[in-house]
């Protein structure tokens, strides 16, 4: 009997909520993830192989690879900045070590969904008069009810690249503003722009949240950067350095510290949404039309409505961001904070020649989800509102609906 009581307390404790969805998440990603699509578009996992065996590079090129970039001593550098490459080193160990025969990108995937999942739910903890439904709403939408779970699923590099971002911002997030600890805040922050460096330009952001409890406690100016100095520097130490190595990288590959090789991809100006360069203003109106704007198909026959292939809005992947359009509550510096976060990457985004190629609505997007979700702790009442639960099974629905269109049948375009 005692140890009955035991097991019952042990089930009953607020974490075990916790615990059971993120397990709950990663059963459903383990499930469908073995239909894996562009699991044979390994670039990062082949090229920390390489880094294993004292090299920057490959001496081949396989294909179907065909973002790998030519040199001139018979070298192939991939274009995935160094953090992407240091964050799937792991795995390449484990193929090394001979634990695992193949990259096992099924296993990248489901950490990604968890971890994201994980600091999701445990940023919701910002708002202590949120129910556990609720809680569990906001934290399953992320992973479930938008464009992030379609495109993750896909297991390309470029897609696990996005996810562990979304999962390192969700981290650094957490880590500064509910349980602050700096130096684990910059190890989530440096997983998140390791992997997207666009991400960098939200730093200023993490340092304001985790000096902002010395804010207001000392008058003198001297004194305040005293306090702050130590949550700064544990923040900061472990994104410099990768930074650090970064430019190091780039330098040894291409002789330029600012160079990542994007340009270098062979053809690649010659594409018509290069044609005035990688970077543009004029690619601001066509990612404005594949974020926003751009529809999905009408058919005549079963199913009758389709996405698009090559974007889409992402409103109508998710309809639960339309209660953005209600009026805000809670603390305002936060969903301010929230607001110039996905301005800034939403225009780094923008100015990319490249709206983001096969997809599910606007994959870029995914980066912003950590940030829209900290406008929705803080905008949102605290408990489920029947129009919360409406567009919540909507927005999982959908991305049900587009999972089985793209990876079961052949009828996206």
């Amino acid at each position: 009997m005692q140890s009955s009581g035991k097991w019952k307390a042990f089930l009953s404790h607020p974490r075990m909520v916790h615990v059971l969805a993120t397990g709950a998440v990663a059963l459903v990603f383990w499930a469908l993830v073995q239909k894996t699509y562009y699991q044979y578009l390994n670039y990062t996992f082949v090229v920390a192989t390489a880094i294993l065996h004292g090299h920057l590079g490959l001496s081949y090129s396989e294909p179907w690879l065909n973002e790998l970039i030519p040199a001139a001593h018979g070298m192939y550098y991939s274009v995935f900045p160094l953090g992407a490459v240091l964050a799937v080193l792991p795995f390449s160990l484990l193929k090394d070590w001979g634990i695992v025969r193949t990259y096992p990108v099924d296993a990248a995937v489901v950490l990604a969904a968890a971890g994201g999942f994980w600091f999701a739910y445990g940023l919701t903890a910002l708002r202590r008069d949120f129910s556990t439904p609720k809680r569990l709403m906001l934290a399953l939408w992320l992973v479930l009810g938008t464009w992030y779970f379609t495109n993750l699923l896909f297991a390309g590099a470029w897609q696990v690249a996005l996810g562990l971002a979304v999962m390192g911002e969700l981290g650094a997030l957490y880590f500064s503003l509910v349980d602050r600890r700096p130096f684990w805040a910059g190890v989530f922050f440096a997983l998140a722009y390791g992997n997207r460096t666009e991400i960098l330009l939200t730093a200023p952001l993490f340092l304001a949240f985790l000096v902002q409890p010395e804010w207001t406690r000392l008058p003198d100016f001297r004194q305040l950067a005293k306090r702050w100095w130590p949550a700064i520097w544990r923040f900061a130490v472990i994104p410099v350095i990768l930074g650090i190595l970064t430019l190091a990288y780039n330098w040894l590959r291409f002789h330029s510290a600012a160079d990542f090789g994007y340009a270098r991809i062979p053809g690649i100006l010659k594409e018509p949404w290069y044609r005035h360069g990688i970077f543009s203003i004029y690619a601001i109106p066509g990612n404005f039309q594949g974020m926003i704007l751009q529809g999905w198909w009408l058919r005549r026959s079963w199913p009758y409505v389709i996405p698009d292939g090559f974007g889409g809005s992402i409103f109508l992947a998710s309809p639960f961001l339309f209660l953005l359009f209600r009026r805000p509550r809670g603390r305002r510096g936060y969903y301010l904070s929230a607001w110039i976060a996905i301005v800034l990457l939403t225009v780094a985004l923008w100015l990319h020649g490249d709206t983001g190629g096969w997809q599910f609505s606007y994959r870029y997007a995914m980066e912003l989800l950590p940030w829209l979700l900290l406008v929705f702790i803080e905008w949102l009442p605290a408990k489920v509102r029947p129009l919360e639960a409406v567009l919540w099974v909507l927005s999982v629905g959908i991305s049900l609906y587009a999972t089985y269109l793209f990876m079961w049948t052949t009828l996206v375009r």
